[in-house]
């Protein structure tokens, strides 16, 4: 990946395009961010940097976390993630990274933790189909049903679709244009939907799909002699 950043989830509004057209769009609040670590492929065997987001009071880190962090200066941050930028090189610690690092019209992929649901029934967590409500069903339209475990194996099988907890997990959407970067106010307006409650923490990063620019060049438009005689 070529460009990151470490977020935190404002919320949704919408903006107008200069032909009057709406778009939905989510309200990150990206950066700054600073170079926390800076891995080399002859020390680490790799090259990455690793990223730090939200100052934090150091009485609320411990003694190794504050050593890890004042190895870039004096900021202390909260959220660590690393990234394998194509250019790791460039970057030392203690550089500051802002919302700009990304432009109008990228393409990113956004990854966040979304939101708790609770306990939730097959129903509804995994969009089962709900039994007939004909007489006899009993108050059960809604439940799991039979678990098809026979005598052999005697068990349930690990990774059944069953009831449990719903949410609150690591989800990714792909492809999400850039519709503004306010780098006054380190903001970054992205079209559609995000993962993840308000407020939640979120990572920017370029999109691994490929976008093919189609160079459509224009071509003057046939005339047919019959039909313009014809106007004249």
């Amino acid at each position: 990946m070529k460009k990151a950043i470490i977020g935190r989830k404002v919320g949704m509004t919408q903006i107008f395009t200069e032909e009057g057209k709406v778009i939905p769009v989510t309200v990150i609040e990206a950066g700054p961010c600073t170079v926390i670590q800076k891995k080399i492929a002859e020390k680490d065997g790799y090259d990455a940097v690793q990223l730090g987001f939200e100052d934090v009071p150091a009485k609320k880190l411990n003694k190794p976390q504050l050593g890890h962090l004042k190895t870039a200066g004096e900021d202390i941050k909260k959220y660590l993630k690393e990234f394998k930028l194509e250019d790791s090189a460039s970057y030392n610690a203690g550089d500051v990274l802002l919302a700009d690092v990304f432009a109008e019209g990228d393409f990113v992929d956004v990854t966040g933790i979304s939101k708790g649901k609770g306990y939730a029934g097959v129903v509804k967590r995994w969009g089962q189909h709900v039994q007939n409500h004909t007489h006899g069903v009993g108050p059960v339209h809604r439940s799991v049903g039979s678990m098809g475990a026979n005598s052999d194996p005697a068990r349930v099988m690990p990774g059944k679709k069953m009831p449990g907890h719903m949410g609150v997990e690591q989800v990714t959407v792909q492809n999400l244009r850039v519709a503004k970067v306010d780098p006054d106010l380190n903001l970054i307006a992205i079209c559609g939907a995000v993962p993840g409650p308000r407020g939640g923490i979120v990572y920017i990063k370029d999109t691994v799909k490929t976008h093919k620019v189609k160079n459509v060049q224009a071509q003057p438009a046939s005339v047919n002699p019959q039909k313009a005689s014809a106007r004249r």
